[in-house]
């Protein structure tokens, strides 16, 4: 049940009424005609901009048309008043019942209420975190991480299928110096004293990992040449890094579909078929590139490169795919990555960046542009730095990482819930400010603790009213007299519940999960809201005198927990049945 659906269908099809009887011309494109919440809730329940979209094709006053289509809306049960605002705008007010069905329809779904058919099974692939295998996800990591599982749960939610994929970063230099690094741990472990150069990991969390190696190959490794165990041991500390970031994100609640490994690209054949896929199709050539942005041009040495004609597909100028010694670019793995996933049959790609990346976005929404013909979008999202602060105070040491806050820093300190639901507070291009202390207050400052609250609220309605003798399960709930819910403060809870199934398509067509978090913050508010008035009027509390009564304010409430739990269930946070 989407009311909002529902009334813009029935604004579309009155249309298409007036023009049969001639009030409006034909071939009128109806698509961008809305029926949203008005900015100003005083103005009614509902607001549409049918006058203000048609007037110009019709060749007719916006007003005009608003006189005439408000006069056959009324005519609905539906609507008690169909009002025009300034120019043409057209203001609509609902009947109560209207509301009070949107209990029932909760009742009746469950958690499944909300659940739409925009994705129409359409397959997306949701790649995130993707972190370089050299040492435990930090806190950056943490972010993209929270905020590409719950976007994947959000489009999903929306009717969409949905692969969650990690992209293993093991195909670069980087993985060669974690290899040379668990080496000096190895050496380390057989009780050498070593140094760390520059640019070798130094963190302790290597200290197991060299232990590991020592305990796999004896001293097999001890004073040997690089070129004897650089390959085992690269494989072996890339393996072992990943098993502790799958590790960490289970502890976070992020459980991945595909883990892709960038070394499976190389010499296999896969680079160069992407490569040759562009080359078919005329855009792979040789030449040379103007020196970079704010590099002097006397300091720049022109290089005959292999370059992708990324600019004919939007990108601000051709990337070089192919050095001039003849081996690949950075790009071109991420070129054959994402052809994979072309060819893999997804209808659309998200990739989930840091903000270091954002210089990448142009280059790779050319490259799958390319690839698919432009039959297959990339959406790239970036998630901005989280600032740690505690005590008043920036936080940033972690003594096991070496440089780093680490993803387990974090949950030991607040926990998965409240990590999940603090990062989302936020839209992910935003920097955010993730105050250990604040995020622990039981406070209406504290938004998940607000939200759990009104969650655990209800929890305890219910479980007063089992020991007051009162039926409670929700086809009980479902059948009860809601007509009897006609307090203002009442109707206020049930239009916002009213609103989640539209939330949900907003936050899912704009790949905005944060969109939730602030729906329950909403929601939460207008039922403690409901509550505080309970104590000042006593016919607003939830259990009553006589049972039909303490049924249907019951089943208010109980409506609230089902879509405040279905929202929390998109963000990855358990809903709380009782606050500590």
């Amino acid at each position: 049940m989407n009311i909002f659906a529902e009334i813009r269908t029935l604004i579309l099809n009155t249309l298409e009424d007036m023009v049969q009887a001639g009030t409006l011309p034909e071939g009128l494109n109806l698509d961008p005609i809305t029926a949203e919440p008005p900015r100003d809730a005083s103005h009614g329940d509902m607001a549409t901009n049918a006058a203000m979209v048609l007037a110009k094709p019709a060749k007719m006053k916006p007003r005009d048309i608003a006189d005439a289509l408000a006069v056959k809306l009324a005519e609905d049960s539906r609507i008690t008043s169909a009002e025009v605002a300034g120019p043409g705008f057209l203001n609509l007010r609902l009947a109560s019942k209207v509301w009070q069905a949107v209990a029932t329809t909760v009742l009746t779904e469950g958690t499944t209420f909300g659940r739409g058919s925009l994705g129409q099974g359409k397959k997306v692939n949701v790649e995130y975190v993707s972190a370089n295998p050299t040492g435990p996800l930090h806190v950056g990591h943490t972010r993209g991480a929270v905020f590409g599982d719950a976007l994947a749960s959000l489009l999903k939610f929306a009717g969409y299928d949905v692969t969650r994929e990690y992209y293993i970063n093991d195909g670069g230099g980087q993985v060669d110096t974690l290899a040379r690094s668990v080496y000096l741990r190895y050496l380390e472990a057989h009780g050498q004293k070593v140094a760390f150069p520059e640019g070798t990991y130094p963190g302790d969390y290597l200290i197991a990992t060299g232990e590991a190696l020592k305990g796999k190959v004896g001293d097999a490794y001890v004073g040997k040449d690089e070129s004897f165990w650089l390959q085992d041991v690269r494989s072996f500390s890339t393996d072992a890094m990943m098993d502790m970031v799958r590790e960490d994100l289970k502890a976070l609640g992020v459980e991945m579909d595909v883990f892709f490994s960038e070394k499976s690209l190389y010499g296999t054949g896969r680079i160069e078929a992407a490569i040759e896929d562009l080359n078919a199709k005329g855009l792979i050539y040789e030449g040379t590139l103007p020196p970079p942005k704010g590099k002097p041009s006397d300091d720049w040495v022109p290089r005959i490169q292999t370059l992708f004609k990324s600019t004919e597909h939007g990108d601000d100028e051709d990337r070089p795919v192919k050095k001039s010694d003849g081996s690949w670019a950075y790009f071109a793995p991420d070129i054959a990555y994402h052809y994979d996933k072309v060819q893999r049959g997804f209808d659309q790609l998200i990739d989930v960046f840091g903000a270091d990346h954002g210089g990448y976005v142009k280059r790779m929404k050319a490259a799958v542009s390319a690839l698919s013909e432009g039959k297959v979008p990339l959406d790239i999202k970036l998630t901005q730095l989280v600032k740690l602060f505690k005590n008043g105070e920036e936080f940033k040491m972690s003594k096991r990482a070496g440089t780093f806050i680490t993803l387990r820093d974090l949950i030991d300190e607040v926990g998965p819930d409240v990590t999940r639901f603090v990062m989302l507070t936020r839209k992910n291009d935003a920097m955010l400010d993730f105050d250990f202390d604040k995020v622990l207050e039981q406070s209406r400052e504290n938004p998940v603790f607000y939200v759990q609250y009104a969650h655990a609220r209800v929890a305890s309605v219910l479980r007063k009213s089992i020991e007051a003798g009162i039926a409670v399960d929700d086809a009980t709930l479902a059948g009860s007299d809601l007509g009897l819910l006609d307090h203002e403060s009442e109707l206020t809870v049930l239009r916002k519940l009213a609103e989640w199934p539209r939330l949900v398509e907003t936050a899912a067509r704009s790949n905005e999960p944060h969109r939730v978090a602030f729906y329950l913050y909403e929601l939460a508010g207008d039922l403690h809201g409901l509550w505080n008035k309970g104590n000042e009027l006593p016919s607003l509390r939830f259990i009553q005198d006589d049972v039909a009564t303490s049924q249907a304010k019951i089943a208010l409430a109980r409506s609230t927990a089902i879509v405040i739990a279905a929202g929390l269930g998109i963000l990855g946070v358990n809903p709380a049945d009782e606050m500590r």
